[in-house]
């Protein structure tokens, strides 16, 4: 008897294990598949299935837009169709007017807001104030918001934007979040440079202290209910934040054990923010976004946290749909140019993309939905990113230059002080553009991810300046020492002059005197005062120093001549990079898709060729082309058949819909293809011979309405057809 219950006892241990590793793998699987997000207040809808691997519903509010649900009731709609589900909401903002309206704990909290020097609290809309991060409203966070998501399912929560706007720091809740900081009174930051230092270094505090505090309880709570709950940042970059003049957390997030990663949002409405460059202030979406990507990505390639990269159709300012046509071109190619991150935000806010309005022409004041051709140009886009390999492609022009940046950029944006002026974040532009413009792929490194061994991988030279930010911490300076002496190569631009190299830090207390934060590094360096313009050595490396603030390189035309010269003979000769390579171009391989853009403002106004057997994925029809020219200031993205592995196997090479149940047979290929209803449907499908018979049906088995034809040269079919969500079968055969 003891022996049968023992064998029972095993047998049910045993089952339970295996349970418990089938719902693992289950979850495990799930999590592989979580490749493509989008987020959504509102619940599923035939018009906004997007298809992507997870929906990310926002907000915890019930009743949330036009589904008239709760929240849970949102979450499960999305369930029902096969989506992921996790949860975004704003750290910063929200609707959470049951806090400040004192529903929740029976006190008002409107004086949590944001408040700048002339007494105006800063809104995101209807009483949503953005908020002084209090520790009361942390805990109404974890109570009324996280908690009720985890106990929702959910296990992947997003925070985003943690944003402290530069001109606020006058409430009276700031004002006590100081006195607990710093001890002594609160310091009105326009008076002085130091007290703006201390004013944005506390902001930057506050919500690294609410976002730790917040995603510390969401993993706890998880874990009591036997869940992993992953907790992300949704953020601008920190050249975004920097030129906006906002303070955020940003790279420091990365080292937090409670955070998993980020979502870089970077999109039209970020990248056109004009910047200098040759004299002229102007747009420039392609270049601003692909520093913004990379300051992004290099946040967290040392530490190997998740990045999702988002691109948005459209932008929060109404435009035109041409406009936003062009500039999602730009900030589509700029993120793919990134091989390393194959994750991402496929769009936000659906419901504004597909049932919005917006003019039809820049001169016009007509407005209407999207249209067919950009809808369908845009879902054969987003659906490539469902397949987007990782590669360890680089994309083409010399490699190895990187820029400094430090989250202090945000801490002197404003207001000025001294009448010392970054005009658009020229000290930061004025380093990047000038290599940029010329196809030099340059890079961002992070001070803060100076301790990683990663950070430094690559990197031949470095250029740095502390006129536009200051180093946080002292232990940076011995890693830049270090690689130095291992054969780096450091040019430092820099009049240091500004009003905030004499504000109280670590570089003039306790026994230190430096007048500015470069002498410590220079001594570090092995360097002797006055720390002159010129070149030195430090053990295997070099260190070059120009006493000019980088932006006198972009302020005026025909400035950067010595700055690019400079950095050509440090490269040739001291950094053993080989020949620096200027060119109009950037070109990346990845997979079986090719990606170009060529700069404008550039000598060389000659367009770049590719050749081959190519399909244009910018273009609706998805034509089959032998020669691709992309003009100075455009880009071009392309999948190469030629690259396909397996060319005999039919194959969906390019499509405005998602591919489910793909069936190959003797003679013939079938598949379901879903996307959202009112788009149409063009795919380019690879065949071993033409079709005889192509059947085209719905759910129910009806016939439907299509078109194709046939390239005999690329052995591809292509057929177009309205798109359903509860998908469209299609049967081939030959």
């Amino acid at each position: 008897m003891q022996k049968t219950i023992i064998f029972y006892l095993l047998l049910t241990l045993c089952f339970q294990v295996h349970s418990q590793s089938q719902q693992k793998d289950k979850k495990s699987q799930t999590r592989s598949h979580e490749k493509t997000t989008f987020q959504t207040s509102n619940p599923w809808k035939p018009v906004t299935d997007v298809r992507a691997d997870v929906a990310i519903v926002y907000s915890v509010k019930d009743h949330h837009g036009k589904g008239n649900m709760s929240f849970e009731h949102r979450v499960q709609s999305w369930r029902d169709k096969g989506y992921t589900t996790h949860f975004m909401t704003g750290i910063a903002w929200g609707e959470y007017q049951d806090y400040f309206t004192g529903e929740w704990d029976g006190k008002k909290h409107l004086d949590e807001g944001q408040v700048t020097q002339k007494g105006d609290t800063l809104w995101h809309g209807l009483m949503v104030p953005y908020i002084v991060p209090s520790m009361n409203f942390i805990n109404y966070m974890k109570e009324k918001v996280i908690k009720r998501v985890i106990d929702a399912g959910i296990d992947a929560i997003f925070l985003e934007e943690p944003e402290f706007w530069a001109r606020s720091g006058y409430s009276t809740a700031f004002k006590r979040e100081w006195k607990d900081y710093y001890g002594f009174d609160w310091r009105p930051q326009h008076e002085s440079a130091e007290n703006t230092y201390l004013s944005n270094k506390l902001k930057y505090h506050l919500y690294y202290r609410a976002l730790n505090e917040c995603f510390t309880y969401a993993k706890a709570y998880g874990k009591s209910k036997g869940m992993n709950v992953r907790c992300y940042v949704p953020t601008h970059s920190l050249v975004n934040y920097s030129q906006w003049m906002i303070v955020s957390p940003e790279a420091s997030l990365a080292s937090l054990p409670c955070v998993d990663g980020y979502i870089a949002q970077v999109w039209t409405g970020t990248s056109r923010e004009p910047n200098y460059f040759n004299g002229q202030m102007k747009e420039r979406v392609f270049e601003t976004a692909f520093l913004e990507y990379g300051s992004m990505e290099s946040m967290t390639a040392p530490t190997g946290r998740k990045m999702f990269f988002l691109t948005d159709p459209i932008e929060d300012w109404p435009r035109d749909w041409a406009d936003y046509k062009k500039n999602y071109q730009a900030t589509f190619t700029a993120q793919l140019l990134y091989p390393m991150i194959a994750d991402y935000e496929v769009m936000p806010w659906p419901d504004r993309i597909y049932e919005g309005y917006y003019r039809t022409s820049a001169n016009s004041d007509k407005k209407e939905q999207i249209p067919r051709f950009y809808s369908t140009q845009m879902q054969v886009m987003i659906n490539t990113l469902n397949n987007m390999p990782l590669s360890e492609n680089k994309v083409s022009g010399s490699q190895g230059i990187g820029v400094l940046m430090s989250n202090s950029l945000m801490f002197q944006r404003f207001p000025t002080h001294s009448g010392y002026e970054d005009p658009q974040l020229s000290n930061f532009y004025g380093q990047a553009l000038p290599l940029l413009k010329r196809g030099i792929p340059v890079k961002t490194v992070h001070i803060e991810n100076a301790s990683f061994a990663k950070t430094w991988k690559d990197i031949k030279i470095l250029i740095m300046s502390y006129s536009n930010m200051k180093p946080m911490d002292k232990a940076a300076h011995d890693h830049l020492a270090d690689w130095v002496k291992n054969g780096g190569v450091l040019l430092y631009c820099g009049r240091d002059e500004d009003a905030f190299q004499g504000v109280q830090e670590w570089w003039n207390t306790n026994g230190n005197t430096f007048k500015a934060p470069s002498e410590h590094l220079f001594m570090k360096l092995g360097l002797k005062a006055p720390f002159g313009a010129g070149e030195y050595s430090y053990g295997k490396g070099k260190v070059y120093i120009m006493r000019n603030d980088p932006k006198e390189f972009v302020l005026k035309g025909n400035s950067d001549e010595e700055f690019v010269n400079t950095i050509k003979k440090l490269y040739e000769a001291k950094a053993v990079g080989g020949k620096l390579e200027f060119k109009n171009h950037f070109v990346l391989t990845r997979g079986p898709y090719e990606l170009v853009s060529v700069v404008d403002e550039n000598p060389d106004q000659s367009p770049y060729t590719v050749r081959g057997k190519l399909i244009d994925l910018f273009d609706p029809e998805i034509p089959v082309l032998n020669e691709k020219q992309v003009k100075p200031g455009e880009q071009a993205f392309l999948y190469n058949i030629s690259s396909v592995k397996n060319p005999a196997t039919p194959q969906v090479l390019a499509a405005a819909a998602r591919v489910y149940e793909e069936k190959v047979m003797k003679n013939g290929y079938s598949f379901i293809a879903k996307s959202p209803l009112n788009t149409t449907n063009v795919m380019r499908i690879l065949l071993p011979a033409k079709a005889n018979k192509i059947e085209v049906t719905d759910a129910t088995g009806k016939s439907l309405v299509s078109e194709s034809s046939w390239d005999a040269s690329s052995k591809t079919c292509f057929l177009k057809f309205e798109n359903n969500p509860d998908g469209v079968h299609v049967k081939i055969s030959w």
